[in-house]
């Protein structure tokens, strides 16, 4: 069920520009990220030609016609929803600073650290990239896009350290950036059937610096962070 607060503090109708938000955008926008969160869940549980609108609709207390009001197809609400997580991905590194060489390669292994942290989100990238292989998924041609630009980033970021001294002359970038990717994906399926088995932070650490034949910096890991207390 969607709860939409009725009120709300002079604080909270400032928009992201400073710009006070009036009473019933701040309710659509509200309901809006209730109904990704409960589409989010279900096509992470269930797969995307396995939920229904009707599905979410009931979820978040609300009748079909309520849900297309917001997002026209199930299409849509898929598309969006993906380019949400994309959004809150690239905000998270922007917030580290500009990352190249081995500092972005390093952010790979704490990136494999913070989806053990977001279990659902993660869930959710493996499920619906696994269905995306099927003819004509909304998310194909998104997931498509996603692994070339990654592909293209890892590439960038290991042709940056070679040229700043970082890697030895002569390294395949192309196949660096094609088995990093590799890996960290492959984990996550692995992870998300074993949690307490597999260790996705460590793993990629390994994998990575096996690949590149130097050591990583990387953040403090959950137990050194804690260790440290």
């Amino acid at each position: 069920m969607i709860v939409v607060p009725e009120s709300m503090s002079a604080e909270e109708r400032k928009q992201g520009d400073g710009q006070p938000e009036g009473l019933q955008k701040r309710k659509t926008r509200l309901r809006r990220n209730a109904i990704f969160e409960i589409a989010a869940e279900a096509f992470a549980a269930q797969g995307y030609y396995n939920t229904s609108l009707m599905d979410i609709a009931s979820q978040a207390g609300i009748t079909p016609a309520g849900l297309l009001h917001h997002f026209k197809t199930k299409d849509v609400l898929l598309t969006e929803l993906l380019e949400r997580r994309d959004a809150e991905h690239i905000a998270e590194v922007r917030s580290r600073g500009e990352l190249r060489g081995l500092a972005f390669l390093g952010h790979l292994v704490d990136t494999a650290r913070l989806n053990e942290q977001h279990r659902s989100t993660t869930r959710l990238y493996a499920v619906l990239s696994a269905e995306s292989l099927t003819d004509g998924h909304p998310a194909q041609p998104w997931f498509r896009a996603r692994y070339e630009g990654l592909r293209a980033m890892i590439e960038t970021a290991v042709a940056e350290a070679v040229a700043d001294g970082q890697l030895p002359a002569g390294m395949d970038a192309a196949r660096t950036a094609v088995a990093a990717t590799a890996v960290m994906d492959g984990l996550q399926v692995q992870w998300l059937l074993a949690p307490d088995v597999i260790d996705m932070g460590d793993t990629t650490r390994a994998v990575i610096e096996s690949l590149l034949g130097v050591r990583l910096e990387t953040a403090p890991g959950p137990e050194s962070m804690e260790a440290g207390r």
